[in-house]
Parts: structure tokens; sequence; C-alpha cells
């Protein structure tokens, strides 16, 4: 074999390492998510529903359509394995209703499926005295109950059992909105974020602190169990992209309905300051691994093998 011949095969070899190594990284990335449960509503997810005329399938929009009246008992539910450690769920969700004394509930819950008896982590949208305000609710395993709103401590009177420092906040009909509810069981916090869908814009945020572990919830669950109120008072709309994670290596979950692409804003919780304001922008960049030591030991190979035909041509 020739000397130009040697050296022509040695560096394809080395830029093809070079262009592989970017690949691997990111699929190295994608590991450290397990994905609990999934679903993009482009097929039926046979959720279990008492109601099948307010909660079904849509598959003309790919969604899930809600609507959600109080003293009716309604519920949209799937079981997942009973939750442990830290988790984030997830999902999109559109109002094209919600009447004075109506609330969608969306959340996590144990069997009861009862907002008032735990455990259960639910986000909530409502209108009422405060009008189209968002809500964090949690009720643990042992009972205690915590909720905290996006109206102003400022204009409080009574109601919710944390007390958010910021600006009053409000949701709009018709419009898009990307939650997240994220629990860190080492600091025992969940947080709840509230994202624009279309643009990523950042709408509300924020925190409670849990005081027990979370665990033994086995149910994603929309409805009105445990509201007594009025009844002919609607809260309807569709959600899409629900997905529960953990973090962890990934596996093949056993409870998706269809695989999620993730086109969702990126999200990072932080630890809230005593009085927070609304939340700034997320950054967007990936982090980068570093490069491999591989490409210089291939570009070393490359000059000693010259070095050797060198000195045996000589």
């Amino acid at each position: 074999m020739s000397l130009r011949t040697l050296c022509i095969i040695l560096l394809v070899v080395a830029c093809l390492v070079i262009a592989v190594l970017p690949v691997q990284a990111e699929s190295d990335d994608s590991s450290s998510v397990n994905v609990i449960y999934q679903t993009a509503f482009s097929s039926d997810p046979r959720w279990t529903t008492n109601s099948p005329s307010s909660d079904y399938w849509d598959p003309a929009t790919g969604t899930y359509h809600f609507s959600i009246e109080p003293s009716t008992g309604n519920y949209a539910y799937t079981t997942i394995n009973n939750m442990e450690g830290p988790f984030t769920f997830e999902y999109d969700v559109t109002f094209d209703r919600v009447d004075d004394g109506a609330t969608f509930r969306f959340g996590l819950t144990g069997e009861e499926m009862d907002f008032n008896k735990g455990p259960n982590v639910i986000s909530m949208f409502s209108n009422g005295k405060h009008e189209n305000i968002m809500s964090l609710h949690l009720v643990t395993i042992g009972s205690k109950e915590m909720e905290v709103n996006s109206q102003s401590d400022d204009e409080l009177t009574s109601g919710p059992t944390a007390v958010y420092k910021g600006p009053t906040v409000r949701f709009e009909l018709n419009k898009t909105y990307h939650v997240t509810m994220t629990y860190n069981d080492e600091r025992q916090m969940l947080t709840m974020q509230v994202n624009e869908k279309a643009s990523g814009k950042p709408v509300w945020s924020y925190f409670l602190n849990t005081v027990e572990t979370l665990h033994e919830m086995n149910h994603i669950y929309l409805g009105s169990r445990g509201d007594y109120g009025s009844m002919f008072t609607f809260a309807s709309g569709s959600i899409d992209n629900v997905r529960l994670t953990q973090p962890g290596p990934a596996i093949t979950p056993g409870q998706t309905s269809v695989s999620l692409p993730d086109t969702t804003p990126p999200v990072t919780t932080k630890v809230p300051t005593i009085r927070p304001t609304l939340p700034t922008p997320f950054p967007t960049d990936t982090p980068q691994s570093p490069m491999s030591a591989l490409p210089a030991v291939l570009a070393l190979g490359i000059i000693g093998t010259l070095g050797v035909l060198g000195m045996k041509k000589y």
C-alpha cells in the first residue's frame, strides 16, 4: 500500500470519528429522563370517564376535550404506578370558556381523585371572586392542604394558605398555555410554571413547601370531584401533550400512548427567593459535552505512521 493511500485512509477515519462524537453526546443527554407517561392525543388515549359527552378524545383536533361542571363529580383519568421521588408533570391547555364559579383542575391524585383529599398535586385555572386566576394546589398523604394562586398578596383578604408576593397575573381564553409542575423531593418543594405555548414567554410561577414527602399518587386526573359549587357553570377547552417524567435512565414507558416530540420551551426550576417576581425567560442554549481526546490520539497516530513510513522510505 502506498504512503499516500494510507494517509488518505487515516484522515477519512479521523473525520468520521469527529463527526460522530456530537451525535453520541446528544444521545447520552437524552438518557437522563425516565418517561412514566406521555400522550400527544394523535390517537385515542382511552382515558376512563364518567361523562363521555363532556370529556373525550377529539380526533379532529388531536386533543382531549373537557368540560368541568361543579357538583357533578365528573372525572377523566388514566392510571399510573405509584409515584415515588421527584417528578415533572407538564401539559398544554386552551380554554374556550371559564364561567364565574367554575374551575379547571388537572394533575396527579390518589385513588379517591378528590382534590380535598390527599395525596394530590393539582394545577387549577378558575374564575370567581378573582377573575381568571391560576393556582397550585396540594394535599399531602398526611392531609395537610396547601394552595397558592396568582392573585397578588396586596389584593387578597383570605383564601390560599401560601402567599404570592408578585403582581396579579391572569390567564386568557383562547390562548394555549404550557403548564409544568415540578417536585423536588430533597428540598420538599413543589413548583408550578405557566408559559405561553406559542412564544415560550413566562406568564406565572410559584412554589409550595410540601413539608412531607409526596408519594402514592397513581392517577393522572381532571374533573370536579370535591367541588360542590353551583351547577351549570363550566370550565371547558382542550388539553394536549401530557407528559410525566422522572430523573433517571431512559426506559420504554409502559403506558405511553404515542411518542411525544419535545417541542415545548425549556423550563428550568429554580429555588424561589422570599419575594419572587415574574420569571425571566429560560436559557435556550444546550450545554455541549467536551470534545473527546480521540481525535488528538488519531492525529498523533497519523503523524507517527507517517514518520515510520518516512524512515522506511529513506
